[in-house]
């Protein structure tokens, strides 16, 4: 059937509506340029120690991290760290045991250990204070990581951090049979990263 004049203003009519409607429509913004760092996971290492009555310290195998900017300014950065809480190894069976437990790590009910960062201040050319949310058994408390960079001021080369804290605070009250353990726990991090893409990363001098 011959398509009529009204059918054929119509057809042109609507056309031209969509065609307005897709250029009015705004382009999608791009994202920033910002610095990207990869963490190298098998040159770095999270470690513990609790000063005890017998040597009760350790390692975990199993844990991911990462460290992402929203600008060139390096207090910009967001570090996480999650850990697999039953990676654990003291080099001791029975100490492994005791830790994974439901009285410590609660590693069925809670296979994570997590560190979220909230805020960082740099405190000297080479030194950070990192805030941040911990949890551990399921339990969420502010904590406080110290971040040390390479005196070289090579960047993030190689990043030495400490955090200790209590315990108690994450319900970890039980003790490990005939050990004494005291509640302050230190964990250490070495994290081996690089900056991959993206403008330098700024830092205070």
């Amino acid at each position: 059937m011959p398509e009529t004049l009204k059918m054929r203003a119509m057809r042109i009519a609507l056309f031209c509506l969509l065609s307005s409607a897709l250029l009015a429509a705004p382009t999608p913004a791009t994202a920033p340029d910002v610095p990207v760092v990869a963490i190298t996971h098998h040159e770095s290492k999270i470690r513990f120690f609790v000063k005890a009555s017998v040597a009760l310290e350790g390692k975990f195998d199993r844990w991911n991290s990462t460290l992402t900017f929203t600008s060139p300014d390096v207090t910009s950065g967001v570090l996480d760290i999650k850990i697999q809480a039953d990676s654990v190894d003291t080099g001791s069976d029975m100490k492994n045991g005791k830790l994974k437990s439901e009285k410590f790590f609660d590693v069925k009910n809670n296979p994570e250990i997590i560190f979220h960062s909230t805020k960082i201040v740099q405190t000297s050319p080479t030194t950070f204070e990192i805030d941040g949310d911990f949890t551990i058994r399921g339990v969420s408390n502010p904590e406080k990581l110290t971040l040390t960079l390479p005196a070289s001021g090579k960047g993030l080369d190689h990043i030495e951090g400490k955090m200790v804290f209590d315990r108690k605070d994450y319900g970890m009250n039980s003790g490990i049979p005939f050990i004494k353990i005291a509640d302050h726990v230190e964990v250490t991090i070495a994290l081996t990263a690089k900056q991959v893409s993206g403008p330098p990363l700024v830092f205070k001098h």
